[in-house]
C-alpha cells in the first residue's frame, strides 16, 4: 500500500495518539478503514487524498468506548415515563398521572430511572404511593440501578404476588411492619413483572427506529464502541439480529460487542465471532450481588443505614459450575461484583477455576490467547482483595460516573470507615491493575465526558464537594481518558487493532473542539464532539 494514496488525510491537528502520555502528531492518513500514517505536517507534503480535512488546530483522540452498559434496557426506557429528574414523591406521582390520563384503563404504565436518594422524602415509593396515580392501571416503576422495582396494587394482583411468596423470597419481596406487601421488589423478584409486562420494543420497526436514534446519539458523544450486556436471569434482553441488520444496512455507527449469560443455549452466527466485524461476541455475564442503591450489594457487614441487611446471598456452587463451563468453552467471564463480600466471592471463583487443573489444550479456547477475567464495578475493595487481584489475570470495568450520584448518600450507607476503601480508582491503577471506563447505562449517562470528568474531579456536575470526594483517588486527565480509549481494547483482546492512534489500527477517531489536556478539568463537561470516525467512515459531523 502506498502511503501517498489515501482515502482521507486529517491535517493541522493536535492528535493525541494515547500511545504514551503527551505523545502528539499533526496529521493522520487513512486508507481502507485503517490508519496508515501518523506524523508531522511536513511529512504530508507529498501525500494525496480523496478527502482532505483541515482540523484547524482542533484536538483528535482515539474513538471512545463504553466497557459496560445495557443498550436494550436503555432503549426500552425511552418508551417509559422518564423519572430521572423527579425530586419528590409528588413530582413522581404527577409525572406518572400525566401518562395515566392518556392511557386506556387496564393497560400497563411503566416508569424508569427514579432515584429515591434524591427525593425530598428520601424513601422508596410504595404500592400506596403508586395507587395514588391510578387504581385502574397496573403500574410498575424501576429504580435507576435496575435492581429494584415498585408496583401498585393492581399490578401486584395481576402478577399474583402473595404474602406467602414474600415470606419465601428471602426479603426480595418486601413487606411492611404490619406484614403487608409494600410493593417493593428487589433483584430476581422483579422478574415476576418483567415476564408479564408487554415489551414496548416488540414491534420490529419501532425497535429499529429507537436503536438507530440512540446509536446515532452515541456517535455524537464520540463513542465508537460499546460492550452491551444482556442477562437472561434479570430479563435484560439484547437483539443480535438487529445489530447485524443495522450493520448490513450501513446504518450502525458504533462497534457493538454483545455479552450474554446464556451462550450455552444459543447457536451464535459465525459472523459475530469474527474479531474484525463491527458486531461481535462479548463476555459471559455472571452476578455475585445487586447494587448499593438498592441495598442489595453483598457486604461482609450490614449496611450502616439498614443494620438488619447485608445484601443478597448468591448460590456460589451454581456460579462456580457456570464459570467453569464458560472457562472450559473459551469464553471470557465477566463477573458483576459491587460489595466487598461479592468481590471476595468473585475472586474465590476465579482462583478456583484457574487452579482447578483444567488444561487449556482440552478446550476450544486453547488455540487463542486467553482473555482476562472481567470484574464489573468493584466499588468496594479490601487490602487483601487488592493484593489478590494483583496476581490474577483480571480487568476491572469501572463506572466513574456513579460517583456523581452516589457521593450524596454513600457514607450513610457504608459508614465512615468503609468508604475509605470504596471507589479506589487511583489506588487500583497504581497497584498495576487494568481499569476500563463505562457507564452501566441506563443507570447513568453514556456520555464518556461525564465519566472522564467524574474520574478526574470526583465531584457532581455542579462541582460538589469542593476539592472532590476522597480527592486522593483522583485520576489525571490522561489516566481518565485512557479508561475510555486505550484500556477497553485490552479487556477485549483488540489492543492490536483499536485504542490508540497508530499505524495499522482501525481509524476510529474523535475530533473535539478543545484540548482536554490543557483546559481547566472543571471544563471537561463542556467539551463538544465535532466529528466521529469509525474505520475511517465519518459517522457523526456536527456541521452536517
Amino acid at each position: 500500500m502506498e502511503r501517498n494514496k489515501l482515502d482521507t488525510l486529517l491535517t493541522n491537528g493536535k492528535i493525541y495518539t494515547m500511545e504514551s502520555e503527551g505523545h502528539k502528531a499533526e496529521a493522520v492518513g487513512i486508507k481502507d478503514g485503517r490508519i496508515v500514517f501518523v506524523g508531522s505536517m511536513k511529512e504530508t507534503e507529498a501525500m494525496e487524498a480523496d478527502k482532505l480535512i483541515d482540523l484547524q488546530g482542533k484536538t483528535v483522540l482515539p474513538g471512545m468506548g463504553d466497557s459496560h452498559l445495557h443498550l436494550y434496557a436503555y432503549c426500552q426506557n425511552q418508551t417509559s415515563v422518564k423519572l430521572d429528574d423527579v425530586r419528590s414523591m409528588e413530582e413522581l406521582i404527577d409525572a406518572m398521572k400525566q401518562k395515566a390520563e392518556k392511557t386506556g384503563s387496564g393497560r400497563w404504565i411503566k416508569g424508569a430511572g427514579f432515584d429515591h436518594t434524591k427525593f425530598r422524602e428520601n424513601r422508596l415509593p410504595t404500592r400506596w404511593d403508586l395507587d395514588r396515580i391510578s387504581m385502574e392501571h397496573p403500574i410498575v416503576i424501576r429504580r435507576c440501578c435496575l435492581h429494584l422495582m415498585a408496583a401498585n396494587s393492581m399490578a401486584i394482583r395481576m402478577a399474583g404476588v402473595t404474602k406467602q411468596m414474600a415470606e419465601q423470597s428471602g426479603g426480595l419481596i418486601e413487606v411492611d411492619d404490619s406484614g403487608e406487601l409494600s410493593g417493593i421488589f428487589r433483584e430476581k423478584s422483579i422478574l415476576i413483572f418483567d415476564e408479564i409486562v408487554p415489551d414496548p420494543l416488540s414491534e420490529p420497526l419501532e425497535r429499529k427506529k429507537i436503536f438507530q436514534e440512540v446509536l446515532t446519539d452515541m456517535a455524537s458523544k464520540g463513542i465508537t464502541s460499546i460492550n452491551t450486556y444482556a442477562a437472561k436471569i434479570w430479563n435484560y434482553e439484547e437483539d443480535i439480529d438487529l445489530y447485524r441488520e443495522l450493520d448490513r444496512d450501513k446504518s450502525l455507527p458504533v462497534r457493538v460487542r454483545i455479552s450474554l449469560d446464556d451462550f450455552f443455549e444459543k447457536e451464535l452466527p459465525e459472523t459475530i465471532k469474527n474479531p474484525y466485524n463491527k458486531v461481535k461476541q462479548g463476555a459471559y455475564k455472571l452476578f455475585t450481588d445487586g447494587s448499593l442503591g438498592a441495598r442489595s450489594a453483598s457486604l461482609f457487614e450490614p449496611y450502616s443505614d439498614d443494620p438488619a441487611n447485608s445484601g443478597v446471598a448468591i448460590e456460589e456452587e451454581k456460579l462456580r459450575k457456570k464459570l467453569e463451563k464458560a472457562y472450559d468453552m473459551g469464553l471470557q467471564p465477566a463477573i458483576h461484583a459491587i460489595g466487598d463480600r461479592a468481590l471476595e466471592t468473585a475472586l474465590d471463583l476465579i482462583e478456583g477455576v484457574i487452579s482447578s487443573g483444567k488444561s487449556q489444550k482440552h478446550n476450544p479456547g486453547a488455540e487463542k490467547r486467553r482473555l482476562p477475567f472481567r470484574i464489573i464495578h468493584a466499588q468496594m475493595v479490601t487490602e487483601g482483595q487488592l493484593e489478590r487481584m494483583r496476581h490474577l489475570p483480571v480487568v476491572l470495568d469501572i463506572q466513574p460516573v456513579f460517583l456523581c450520584t452516589d457521593l450524596y448518600w454513600i457514607e450513610s450507607r457504608l459508614g465512615s470507615e468503609r468508604i475509605r476503601r470504596s471507589y479506589l480508582w487511583k489506588t487500583l491503577m497504581h497497584a498495576g491493575l487494568m481499569l476500563t471506563g463505562g457507564s452501566d447505562c441506563p443507570v447513568e449517562s453514556y456520555d464518556p465526558m461525564k465519566g472522564i470528568y467524574a474520574a478526574v474531579m470526583r465531584q457532581d456536575t455542579n462541582g460538589f464537594p469542593h476539592g472532590g470526594w476522597l480527592p486522593e483517588e483522583k485520576l489525571t486527565v490522561y489516566e481518565a481518558v485512557s479508561l475510555f480509549t486505550k484500556n477497553i481494547p485490552y479487556a477485549e483482546g483488540d489492543e492490536d487493532v483499536l485504542g490508540t492512534v497508530a499505524e495499522n489500527k482501525f481509524a476510529d477517531l474523535v475530533v473535539l473542539d478543545q484540548d482536554p489536556f490543557s483546559i481547566d478539568p472543571a471544563g471537561l463537561l463542556d467539551l463538544k464532539v465535532l466529528k466521529t470516525f469509525v474505520a475511517g467512515e465519518l459517522v457523526f459531523d456536527s456541521e452536517a
